[in-house]
């Protein structure tokens, strides 16, 4: 009998919705439960688990005590065995050191987990490369080649692992950046090793890469492109991103590199805004969506950009969304469709669907977008 492994971080992912950029640290997570934020992770581990049904009676579930764990498992009616506790109120990187340490003496297969590069980084620190894992994406930032594109994916590649259908194993990186940075407008990754996973590229993401300085003009182009037609009828909100940023740097407006912004008739309404701010302030008003993807992963949702959450994609509604790219950028998907990951799967379906991409002035394509 197959065993799986089962470890979730209950609090990744908090951070997104209220703007706060991840939940690193007891004095962040506190800030992000004041703002409202709302756990993630669980519902997500539930998605994944959903696809593991059919094994059932075939496999052994190993799974932590509680919420990092137990609780998801119940919901999908599996039988787990339970080990290992939980030393305090809140989780911490030494509970999930300590659940990976034991999932390896435990002798599982395959051990899925549920979170950010930050617990990607404490599965490798604990255990390194002498086990197979998959993430399940659930944290703020997912730089990490180790996760699926989205919770289903994770469960469909976990269920071909463990039926012996997937049996190619790839090294993959683990990348984290300083979260504190991050804040300030600073994104540095930084490699911190290698875990090794199932490999099947369609069910798998990318790894994060930054625009080349060549990029430039291109972007100033888009940035053209986009403030001239501008309507004084509409808000416009303005995503994460160097592309977004020549948007806000040619109205000559403050930006925020790594958050959401709001303009109106090109003047600044707010920087940094979460989710509460976003919908308390487009409330009523006709609003468009500028966003860029994430170079080399795709993703136009739900990575880095939670506060661009389902309620307010649905108020900016389908056709009011506004996607960039340099020519650059789409060329280096090699064809691969543009992602969502936005934790609701009613608006990704919404969103799946082919859409016009700026790509310069005057100049667009038709691209695929999907989950």
């Amino acid at each position: 009998m197959k065993k799986l492994g089962l470890i979730v971080n209950p609090i990744a992912g908090m951070g997104g919705r209220v703007g706060l950029k991840g939940t690193d640290g007891i004095d962040i997570l506190e800030k992000a439960i004041k703002l409202g934020a709302k756990p993630q992770s669980q519902n997500r581990t539930i998605e994944a688990l959903k696809e593991l049904e059919p094994l059932k009676g075939e496999i052994k579930l190993i799974t932590y005590h509680d919420k990092m764990g137990e609780e998801a498992a119940n919901s999908c009616c599996f039988s787990p065995d339970v080990i290992g506790a939980i030393t305090g109120q809140t989780t911490t990187a030494s509970d999930t050191k300590r659940a990976a340490k034991e999932m390896l003496d435990s002798g599982v297969d395959l051990l899925l987990f549920a979170g950010g590069d930050g617990t990607a980084r404490d599965i490798y620190n604990a255990v390194g490369d002498s086990m197979t894992v998959l993430g399940i994406p659930a944290g703020v930032k997912i730089h990490s080649a180790v996760y699926a594109c989205n919770p289903k994916r994770a469960g469909e590649l976990a269920l071909l692992f463990l039926e012996e259908k997937a049996k190619n194993i790839l090294e993959a990186e683990v990348m984290d950046i300083d979260e504190e940075d991050y804040r300030k407008g600073r994104l540095r990754a930084k490699l911190y090793g290698y875990l090794k996973i199932p490999f099947e590229r369609r069910y798998l993401q990318r790894v994060k890469a930054g625009s080349p300085v060549s990029e430039q003009y291109s972007q100033e182009a888009i940035a053209h492109e986009i403030t001239e037609n501008m309507s004084d009828e509409y808000y416009y909100i303005v995503g994460p991103g160097t592309t977004t940023r020549a948007i806000m740097k040619k109205l000559n407006l403050e930006d925020t590199l790594l958050g959401i912004d709001l303009i109106h008739k090109k003047k600044l309404v707010g920087n940094d805004l979460n989710e509460e701010d976003l919908l308390k302030e487009i409330k009523g008003e006709k609003t468009k969506l500028i966003i860029t993807p994430i170079g080399g992963q795709g993703y136009l949702f739900g990575r880095g950009n939670q506060q661009l959450s389902p309620e307010v994609i649905k108020h900016v509604g389908k056709d009011n969304i506004i996607i960039v790219a340099t020519k650059h950028k789409i060329n280096s998907l090699l064809g691969r469709p543009l992602l969502v990951d936005t934790g609701d799967g009613a608006t990704d379906q919404l969103l799946n669907d082919y859409f016009r991409v700026i790509t310069g002035y005057r100049e667009a394509i038709i691209y695929k977008v999907t989950s």
